[in-house]
C-alpha cells in the first residue's frame, strides 16, 4: 500500500527527539502553555517571516480567532472561495459574520479575485482567500478595497508570494494556519495558529483564545478555551527543525510527477507565476470517471484521494447558494483527484502510483 500521507515516516525522523520532549514536560508537567509553546511560537514566527505567532487549539479556531480580533461579526460579510474545506466557511459563520462565496479559477482552483472583488459590498468587512494544495493565492489582487486579507493558510506552511509569507498582505495582514496531523507541518493531534504582523491584533488573539483575558481570573471580553498544549508544541518544533527541508523534499516529488504524467491524459497541477510552491497536494484533474479511477487506484495498493468531492454550497451546512451558483468550482470537484505525495516518498513509488494511474486510465 503506497499511502496519501505517510505519517509514519515523518514520525520516524523524530520519534527520539519528541520522545526526550515528552519527558520534559512529564517531569515539569506544564501541561498547558509554558516555554515549549512559547518557544515554538517564537520558531514558527521566525520560519514564517512575521512578528507574532499565537498557537491556538486548531485551525478552525485559528481562522475564527482571526476574524474576531478584526472584531467581525454579525452583520459583517467575508468574501471566501467555494472550493475549499468547509471549515473556511465555518470559522466565518462562527464568528457570528455572512459567508459569501465566490468561484475559482479553472486553472489553479484558488479564487477567482476579479469575482472577489466584484462580490464586495458595503458589508464586506474581510477576504479569507484560501491558499490551496500549497501555493499561495494572489492576494495582492484583493488589496485595496480598505477591508483586511483574513488568509486561510492551512495549506502552505513555507510558501510565498513574490517573495512575500502570508499574513503580509493587506491592511491589518493576518494568517491562520492548521497543524492538523497530515499537514506540511503536522501535530499529534489537533493544532493550529495565528500569524501577524500587528502586534495589537496578536494580542487580541491571544485574549480571546484565553477566556477573554491575559492573566489568569481576568475576563476582559468573551473569549473562548482554545490554547495549544505544550505536547503538541514539541512535536511541532521537532518538525518544524525539518520543514525547510521535507518542502524541498516535496517540490523533488512534484517534478517526478510531473515528469512521469507527460503523456497521460490528465491535466497536471497549474503553479502561479511569483508562486514557492511546497506540494501539500499534487491533485490531478481528469474529464472522465473520475471516481472508477480513484477507485482503481485504491484497488491496487494507492492511496488516492478528493480534495474536495463537495462545494461548499453544496453541502447541508450552507444552503444558501444552488447548484450551477460556482460552475467552475462545481465540475473540478468532479474532475479532481489527489495522489500520494509527502517528503519520504521515493521515485519507484511515484513510478508505480503512475503505472497504476495509467491503467485505470486506459
Amino acid at each position: 500500500m503506497i499511502p496519501l500521507v505517510d505519517l509514519q515516516a515523518a514520525h520516524f525522523e523524530v520519534a527520539e527527539e519528541v520522545e526526550a520532549g515528552f519527558k520534559r514536560i512529564m517531569a515539569n508537567t506544564a501541561f498547558i502553555g509554558g516555554e515549549e509553546v512559547a518557544a515554538f511560537e517564537r520558531e514558527y514566527a521566525a520560519f514564517s517571516g512575521i512578528a507574532h505567532c499565537v498557537g491556538v487549539a486548531n485551525g478552525t479556531d485559528a481562522l475564527e480567532l482571526a476574524l474576531r480580533a478584526l472584531e467581525i461579526g454579525p452583520g459583517d460579510e467575508v468574501i471566501l472561495p467555494a472550493n475549499t474545506f468547509i471549515a473556511t466557511a465555518e470559522a466565518v459563520a462562527r464568528a457570528g459574520a455572512t459567508p459569501v462565496l465566490v468561484d475559482v479559477d479553472p486553472d489553479t482552483y484558488l479564487i477567482d479575485t476579479d469575482a472577489a472583488r466584484s462580490a464586495v459590498t458595503a458589508k464586506t468587512r474581510a477576504f479569507a482567500p484560501v491558499h490551496l494544495y500549497g501555493q499561495m493565492a494572489p492576494v495582492e489582487a484583493l488589496v485595496g478595497h480598505g477591508v483586511p486579507i483574513v488568509e486561510d493558510a492551512a495549506q502552505c506552511q513555507g510558501a510565498t508570494r513574490h517573495g512575500r509569507p502570508p499574513a503580509s498582505f493587506g491592511p491589518h495582514g493576518i494568517a491562520a494556519t492548521s497543524f492538523y496531523p497530515g499537514k506540511n507541518l503536522g501535530a499529534y493531534g489537533d493544532a493550529g495558529a495565528v500569524v501577524t504582523g500587528d502586534e495589537a491584533l496578536a494580542t487580541a488573539v491571544r485574549r480571546l483564545s484565553q477566556h477573554g483575558g491575559l492573566r489568569k481570573y481576568e475576563h476582559d471580553v468573551m473569549g473562548v478555551n482554545s490554547r495549544l498544549d505544550a505536547l503538541q508544541a514539541v512535536v511541532l518544533r521537532a518538525k518544524l527543525a525539518r520543514l525547510a527541508a521535507w518542502n524541498e523534499l516535496r517540490r523533488a516529488a512534484a517534478a517526478r510527477y510531473d515528469a512521469l504524467l507527460e503523456g497521460l491524459d490528465v491535466q497536471k497541477p497549474s503553479t502561479l507565476d511569483g508562486n514557492v510552491h511546497v506540494w501539500h497536494l499534487y491533485v490531478i484533474r481528469v474529464e472522465e470517471r473520475r471516481d472508477e479511477i480513484v477507485a482503481a487506484l485504491n484497488a491496487a495498493g494507492i492511496g488516492a484521494g478528493i480534495h474536495y468531492p463537495i462545494p461548499v454550497h453544496l453541502t447541508g451546512a450552507f444552503k444558501q447558494y444552488g447548484k450551477g451558483s460556482f460552475p467552475v468550482a462545481e465540475q473540478a470537484a468532479k474532475e479532481i483527484l489527489t495522489l500520494p505525495l509527502y517528503p519520504q516518498i521515493t521515485a519507484s513509488l511515484q513510478e508505480r502510483v503512475v503505472s497504476a494511474l495509467a491503467d485505470a486510465l486506459s
